[in-house]
């Protein structure tokens, strides 16, 4: 008589066994799932914590004033009537700016000689979808190397390498005529980490007055964009010493090479605004000025 209902405890304690177990492996598949979604999120957002940390934050974060950046004796040898520069406007002097100077040494009935120079300089931070200042600022030396080579109205175009100066530096000349007469024109361009700096330079002998040599003008060119360079590197606490000068010494050769290749390519180029407005100074500047 006992036997049965045995048998049917057994039963019922089998069956209430059953939604235990169940429940138990439903919560272990919820946490198991719960822990793969995790593990697949923190996989996902870490190329992106990666990208961001591989960008080198960038060496210089200030720039110096524009007209200060050149030495005094530089500018008595290359400007020597100069008074004083003329600063552009600028809207965030830390990342742009610029300065002129212009000189016209009247000789009377011998003529004169005029001279124009203007020093830019440009500052790029590094950016986590655009890349490193020092990548940034290549790009844009290249650019001012390029729209140098492509000026309306360039004779004969050249360009070369510049050693001692900044991590990379290329010079290019070329002679523009003009109502006034035959301007030699001279641009350097440097990178220093990730500022770059535009030096332009043109002479002229007006008036019957000889016209100058290249060579000499260029040599002039370089010696103000190394003192640009160290004022770079100056105004950053950093001594103004080796960067700027014999420690990069080593323009490279594929920054140097690419402008120099477009150089055939002159005739096909627009020619920028900027580039246009560089070279655009002639001694009716000087007059305007002094007005």
């Amino acid at each position: 008589m006992h036997r049965p209902t045995k048998r049917l405890t057994r039963i019922f304690v089998c069956a209430a066994a059953v939604p235990v177990i169940l429940v138990a492996s439903g919560c272990s598949s919820g946490s198991d799932s719960g822990d793969g979604a995790g593990k697949g999120s923190s996989k996902a957002s870490a190329p992106a914590s990666d990208a961001a940390a591989k960008v080198k934050a960038a060496a210089y974060d200030s720039l110096p004033q524009p007209c200060a950046a050149i030495s005094k004796k530089t500018l008595d040898d290359l400007v020597p009537e100069a008074k004083s520069g003329k600063a552009g406007s600028s809207d965030d002097e830390s990342v742009r700016g610029t300065c002129s100077w212009s000189s016209l040494d009247n000789k009377g009935v011998k003529g004169s000689q005029f001279r124009w120079l203007n020093a830019s300089l440009m500052r790029f931070d590094s950016d986590a979808a655009r890349g490193s200042g020092n990548k940034l600022a290549h790009e844009y030396f290249t650019k001012q190397v390029t729209d140098a080579q492509s000026v309306d109205g360039a004779k004969s175009p050249k360009s070369e390498p510049v050693s001692g100066t900044g991590d990379e530096a290329t010079a290019v000349t070329y002679e523009l005529k003009k109502k006034e007469g035959t301007f030699k024109q001279q641009t350097v361009v440097t990178r220093v980490e990730n500022v770059v700096v535009t030096i332009d330079y043109n002479g002229a002998g007006l008036a019957g007055e000889k016209t100058p040599g290249a060579d000499e003008l260029v040599k002039d060119a370089e010696k103000a964009a190394k003192d640009a360079a160290a004022a770079v590197v100056a105004a950053n606490g950093a001594g103004g010493s080796d960067t700027a000068g014999s420690a990069s010494a080593k323009p490279s050769d594929k920054a140097s090479s690419k402008p120099s290749e477009k150089a055939s390519d002159k005739s096909s180029a627009k020619p920028s605004e900027k580039a246009s407005s560089k070279t655009s100074a002639t001694p009716s500047d000087k007059a305007s000025s002094k007005s």
